[in-house]
């Protein structure tokens, strides 16, 4: 998440240090940065926010209260903690809200206000949303904006003027999409709803029964009321959405925003009732109008907890000597309410604090904030006994040495197939729903593939191993397979393929891992990804003609194109001997032509009768 210096400012008195000094606090305690980046005159961090503190961290007030904790800096203002009375306190009627399914949507609020007057932001707000990387639109939807990366909660406007009232009264239904219903969203583009995600409705609206969507709930909000400068009345939307839900709704979309992500994480369905406070108060600063009242739908409240931890339970699990005081220094500075009894603290966690659940995650708190690098290196004890080695692991480790000594070469293939005995429930491939049940098939796949190659690799015969699982007869199996031959017949088989299977010797001597044979070390020599062309040769020569002299003078006169040359046949007849080449052509910048190769071939084949050489 981009994070603003300027922004994280305004929630201090105290100057906070420089960007790189920020950066350093979060890394070492709490979040890595991916980067800083100066726009505007604004230093701007790329907070990598880790999954277990997206409840509370995806905003700036998130990272404020961290960096106070870590550099001991207080903050000015605590949003979370300003009274939101209101909500009850100026109830109206002019809005209802329906929730058919509280586990999908554990809270709405609906927020109305008349004769706003929609325009172009403030500098301040325009400058603050652009410099993490955000497209100022009007003061509305800004607002809305600028209070979600404040304070974490999503929240969105609708034209209340394009909605369909009913006796003065709007009604907002949040219900499960019907299969096939339509909606085009603020980014003018079409979706089609499932009813497995949740929809915003207009339960007025006219254009077909039960309503009509107006947002894609915890995603985007919908075309039918979005707001334009003509806008005077809105409703504002602060809610709370399951988090999985939403996730499978953006994906199956392939709509993800900044709503989504924070809704994904789970937030409280505490913070909406601030996000709404906060975002009706901007909305007025900036675009003025009337506050009507609130319509605050909340079934089921969230449930307080305490969570409690005693000190020598802390310094057993991080290996330190922290004294209480350490301890309560680190919930103060964190805003973590606690009480103490003896050595032990309870813990009574904030509502937007999801993530503190079990001991372990206190004691997480204060090693991180306290520093790792203050707890002291504590050296291991001598194990009581030589460490066990698997027999397994050590088997295989034999056979692989054994085998490619033997010049065979490893491969791993996928242990899906389209047969076999045992069915993957939520297959990766849809034509491979099986777990293999023996190697063969996927050992002469690949000796196939490779037995294409053989002439470019200079070897006669392609041999290869795979030591892998099998699913056979109702359990799972380690085998060994191995496959070799020395050409192919054509693309459906070969003739001399051969391949066998057993399963791993797990009886090799377990005795020490020091007399397993090393192999030797090869360079490395990249491959031209370009095909090659392949030429034959034949040619009588005089008596005493050796063939590495012929082969000299191939590689000396064929050009930079040669990849490879080598000998492949050689027999005697009368005071003549016959030799046969096979050059491998190959180029790294381009693919070869016929024409070209046929130009090297004549110009070798006119050399080789110079020196007197019979052409076969």
């Amino acid at each position: 998440m981009k994070i603003s210096r300027n922004w994280l400012q305004t929630f201090f008195d105290a100057p906070l240090p420089d960007a790189a000094i920020l950066g350093d606090a979060l890394t070492f305690h709490v979040f890595e940065i991916d980067g800083i980046e100066n726009i505007g005159g604004d230093d701007v961090l790329d907070v990598k926010i880790t999954a277990n503190r997206g409840h509370d961290c995806l905003c700036h007030f998130g990272i404020a209260k961290e960096l106070s904790a870590i550099l001991n800096i207080p903050l000015k203002k605590y949003p979370h903690t300003m009274p939101i009375d209101e909500l009850q306190k100026r109830k109206t009627t002019a809005v209802s809200v329906l929730i058919e399914d509280p586990v999908l949507c554990p809270r709405y609020i609906a927020g109305y206000i008349k004769d706003v007057k929609v325009g172009p932001s403030p500098d301040w707000l325009k400058k603050s949303l652009e410099a993490i990387g955000q497209r100022s639109i009007n003061n509305v939807v800004d607002a809305t904006n600028y209070v979600m990366f404040n304070i974490g909660q999503p929240l969105h406007a609708f034209d209340a003027g394009k909605l369909t009232a009913q006796a003065g009264n709007y009604a907002i239904n949040i219900r499960r999409a019907r299969e096939g219903e339509k909606i085009i969203a603020l980014d003018e583009k079409e979706y089609v709803l499932s009813n497995s995600m949740l929809a915003i409705v207009d339960v007025n609206g006219a254009h077909s029964q039960g309503g009509e969507a107006i947002g894609i709930a915890g995603v985007k909000g919908g075309m039918p009321a979005g707001i334009t400068e003509a806008t005077t009345d809105i409703i504002i939307e602060s809610a709370n959405f399951n988090g999985a839900s939403v996730r499978k709704t953006a994906q199956a979309l392939k709509l993800r925003t900044d709503a989504s992500t924070r809704f994904e994480q789970v937030i409280s369905p505490e913070l909406a009732g601030y996000g709404m406070r906060a975002v009706v108060e901007l909305i007025q600063k900036l675009a003025g109008g009337e506050l009507v009242g609130f319509v605050d739908e909340y079934p089921v409240p969230q449930e307080g907890r305490t969570v409690a931890v005693s000190l020598s339970r802390i310094n057993a699990v991080l290996g330190t000597k922290f004294g209480a005081t350490n301890v309560t220094d680190v919930f103060q500075h964190l805003g973590l309410p606690f009480s103490q009894e003896g050595e032990v603290f309870t813990v009574t966690p904030p509502f937007e604090r999801l993530d503190l659940i079990i001991p372990e995650d206190l004691i997480e708190e204060v090693g991180r904030i306290i520093g790792y690098d203050k707890i002291p290196d504590i050296e291991l004890p001598a194990p009581s006994r030589p460490p066990a080695v698997n027999p397994n692991f050590y088997a295989a480790e034999k056979i692989r040495e054994e085998l490619m000594s033997q010049g065979y070469s490893e491969i791993f293939t996928s242990v899906f197939r389209d047969t076999g005995e045992r069915s993957v429930q939520n297959k990766i491939d849809s034509d491979k729903p099986y777990l293999r049940n023996n190697l063969q098939p996927a050992l002469a796949e690949a000796w196939m593939s490779n037995s294409l190659w053989k002439d470019l690799l200079g070897i006669k015969t392609v041999k290869i191993f795979e030591i892998g699982p099998i699913w056979k007869d109702g359990q799972e199996v380690i085998v060994v397979g191995t496959a070799e031959g020395e050409r192919i017949s054509n693309m459906k088989g070969s003739e001399t393929l051969k391949t066998s299977e057993e399963p791993l010797k797990v009886n090799v001597p377990v005795d020490s891992y020091d007399n397993l044979p090393l192999s030797s070390a090869t360079r490395y020599q990249s491959f031209s990804k370009y095909p090659y062309i392949v030429r034959d040769i034949a040619m009588w020569t005089p008596s005493g003609t050796k063939a590495d002299d012929v082969l000299t003078l191939i590689k000396q006169n064929a050009g930079a194109l040669l990849a490879r040359c080598e000998k492949f046949d050689e027999f005697t007849k009368g005071d003549k001997t016959s030799y046969a080449f096979r050059l491998i052509f190959q180029s790294f910048e381009r693919t070869l032509t016929d024409i070209e190769v046929n130009a090297i071939m004549e110009k070798m084949t006119v050399i080789l009768k110079e020196k007197g050489f019979e052409i076969r």
